[in-house]
């Protein structure tokens, strides 16, 4: 069985054990977190589509850690008019493991 979620802006394919990293939300570290908006969900051969989200899926998961991703580097450069800027950025992010995947 696995389930595709929405995340923030962004879609995860998971099923039960997985460990993956989303962006940080209001959670402190070892409580659970309910993904609600459950986009597809597959069982047994069988696949269910979500008109956005599938009502009385859900997904559980425990947060392991908080954490800050690896820095990226934007770098803007005009020739000839000594023009140059360079600013870095470290996402905030959570890792989380995947309890259970439920539908009601």
């Amino acid at each position: 069985m696995y389930a595709v979620v929405e995340v923030g802006a962004k879609q995860y394919n998971i099923k039960k054990g997985d460990i993956f990293e989303v962006e940080k939300q209001a959670v402190k570290e070892g409580k659970e977190v309910i993904l609600d908006k459950v986009l597809l969900l597959s069982k047994d051969k069988k696949i269910e589509v979500g008109q956005p989200y599938i009502k009385g899926a859900r997904v559980s998961a425990v947060l392991l850690s908080q954490f800050r991703g690896p820095k990226k580097i934007s770098f803007k450069y005009r020739r000839r008019k000594s023009s140059h800027w360079k600013k870095g950025h470290r996402q905030n992010l959570m890792r989380l493991e995947v309890k259970e995947i439920t539908i009601s």
